[in-house]
Formats: structure tokens, C-alpha cells, sequence
């Protein structure tokens, strides 16, 4: 999931005896969440989160997290015994909490990890990276997409719960996920101007438009959306009310996303429909390199203001990922078949 619905895994408040106790790291970073809970769901698990405040030191140096004295959080949920069978964490600012963790469970805990946290991956039981991260070893797993939660029972409901909200709109229907501003990518006024006109053109080339903005959308760029869609057929939710990111998605006859998220290209290839990619402002780095790659795979095409109609397999890295976790911890007696 990206940075647009809420949770939809339930997660245990402790684990089921016949359980491994399993914990999920997170700083509230919604997108690393989500991938850990994707992770969990299809090995298997049952998690506990532990939303904890990783400290500066941890953050900039994770490989202190395996020094005696180190404490695994500066606060946040605390991190006590009984320490966890399996922990399961995402991104560099909780890889230092997941290395303190299986230091103070005296080497019993099992990690895996996803991102590359540009470590020596022997400090990882299982590391998953993405395909254009360099670090390789026998225990990494490379993927293409990130990992998410939604299956086919998830989306089926989301499906039926927005069904009546949208029927009044003209098909097919065109799934617009928008993110927003980051480091590395700026949503700037005019370049949103350009998007909302090409939105513009699919509207008046007869599909109804379903818009869902994410926490990164500005004010700036909800404002674009909503006045300048306000003429043609389109759903914009602009963040008050029930999130309809996943109900969008399910009812989807295509998609637009907007460039900027990973995990919102990721989980619109995994339906299988057609995904375009619209470049707000222009992508480089590993981001380029994760659209180009899913381009050449044919899962994605630009967008240029039209929706073009083909076929590709979905991209769903989870279950396969999920399956390969479940055999490491087959394999450390830590689960049983």
C-alpha cells in the first residue's frame, strides 16, 4: 500500500500460542509499514507493530545497533522481553532498531528486512531489495515491486463498499493515485496544471475519473484537482472522510499514478490493469531506474493524456516473497509446517 489507505490487516494484540511472537518495526512511515505487513500476511504471521522513535545515532550509524549498551529505541512502544521469535522491518531508520533487537535475544531473533539499508546483509537473516538496489548476497531477495497486503478478499471488499458511490460516473472507470512533494521530487504549480489538463482530456474522451490524493498531496494540489476536475465526471476525495484508495483501485478499469511512489506503481501493477505513469516532474536516480524497469516489463506506460488498453501479468512480488520467508523459518524450527 502507499501512503493513501489505512491498515487493512489485522494484526494480533499478541501472538496466538501455536504463533512465533512477531514483531513489526516501524516509525509510522505508512509505506514502510505496509510492506512489513504485506510480509507478515503472506508468511503467515500474526504481528505485533511496535511504533517506536528510532534514536539519531541508530538512524545515521544502524550498525551500532549490535554494540552492547545501545538501547533499540528512544522511545515509543516499549521493546522488552519476551523478545521475538521473527522481526520484520523496513528502510534504514529501523534497521539499527531490528539489529539492537536480535543482539538483546542473543542472536535467537530472526530478522527480515526490507530495503536495502546499505549494510553488510549477513547482519539480516533475509534481506529484500529492490531490483535497483546494488546489494546482493545469499540471503538477499530481489524484487520489482513492493510489497503489499491487498489480495484478491481485501480489494473484492473495497470493491463493494465504493460500488454505488461511483455508478453514476461514466466508464470505464480511470483510478488516479496522486502523491505529492519529497526530498528528491517536487510537485511544482505549473507541472500539476499540465497533469490536471491531461486528467481533463480522459474525462472528455468519455471515462469517469476516481481521484484519490495521498498524505503527501499538498493543499495546493488537492485545490488544482478538485476546481479544475469540477467540470467534467470525476470522484475527487481530498482527504476528508473515509479513504477510498482502495475501493478506486479494485473498481479500476485503468490507472494513472503519479510518479513519485513506488509502492502506489507497485500496487497499481499488481491488479494487472493497465498502469500509466505520470511524470509530474521528472524522475532520476533509483526512481527513474524503477520506472524504467517497469516500463521494459511491460506493466506500465506513460501517461500523455489518453488510456491505452493492454495486457501484462500482475506484478505481485508478496506471495512469492512471502513463500520464501515461510521456508527460512521452516528451516530455523521457528515455524512448523
Amino acid at each position: 500500500m502507499s501512503e493513501n489507505p489505512a491498515e487493512s490487516v489485522p494484526v494480533a494484540a499478541a501472538a496466538e500460542p501455536h504463533q512465533p511472537i512477531t514483531w513489526i518495526l516501524t516509525d509510522g512511515t505508512v509505506g514502510m509499514r505496509i510492506q512489513c505487513l504485506g510480509l507478515a500476511k503472506a508468511a503467515g504471521l500474526m504481528p505485533i507493530i511496535k511504533r517506536i522513535h528510532p534514536s539519531l545515532l541508530l538512524r545515521a550509524l544502524p550498525v551500532l545497533g549490535a554494540v552492547p549498551g545501545i538501547p533499540a529505541s528512544a522511545g515509543g512502544d516499549p521493546m522488552v522481553e519476551p523478545w521475538p521469535d521473527v522481526v520484520i522491518s523496513c528502510g534504514r531508520r529501523t534497521a539499527g532498531a531490528a539489529i539492537a533487537v536480535k543482539r538483546l535475544s542473543g542472536g535467537r531473533t530472526f530478522l527480515a528486512h526490507i530495503q536495502d539499508p546499505r549494510l553488510d546483509p549477513r547482519r539480516f537473516d533475509l534481506l529484500v531489495v529492490p531490483e535497483h538496489d546494488p546489494t546482493r548476497g545469499p540471503n538477499v531477495v530481489t524484487t520489482l515491486g513492493a510489497l503489499n497486503p491487498h489480495d484478491p478478499a481485501i480489494l473484492a471488499d473495497a470493491a463493494r463498499q465504493w460500488e454505488i458511490e461511483v455508478a453514476g460516473l461514466p466508464r470505464p472507470y480511470v483510478a488516479v493515485m496522486v502523491g505529492g512533494s519529497n526530498k528528491r521530487y517536487d510537485f511544482s504549480a505549473d507541472a500539476v496544471a499540465r497533469f490536471v489538463e491531461q486528467l481533463r482530456q480522459v474525462a472528455n474522451d468519455g471515462a469517469g475519473l476516481l481521484v484519490a490524493t495521498s498524505r503527501r498531496t499538498d493543499a495546493a494540489t488537492r485545490i488544482a484537482l478538485k476546481d479544475g476536475l469540477a467540470d467534467v465526471p470525476a470522484i475527487v476525495w481530498n482527504g476528508a472522510g473515509e479513504n477510498p484508495y482502495l475501493g478506486f483501485l479494485a473498481l479500476a478499469d485503468a490507472l494513472v499514478v503519479t510518479s513519485d511512489s513506488v509502492n502506489m506503481a507497485s500496487e497499481a501493477c499488481a491488479t494487472g490493469k493497465p498502469v500509466h505513469v505520470a511524470t509530474v516532474e521528472a524522475e532520476n536516480g533509483r526512481l527513474a531506474s524503477f520506472h524504467e524497469r517497469l516500463r521494459t516489463a511491460g506493466h506500465t506506460r506513460v501517461f500523455e493524456g489518453r488510456i491505452e488498453t493492454w495486457s501484462h501479468t500482475p506484478l505481485d512480488e508478496t506471495p512469492r516473497v512471502g513463500a520464501l520467508l515461510r521456508q527460512r523459518l521452516l528451516d530455523a524450527g521457528i515455524v512448523h509446517a
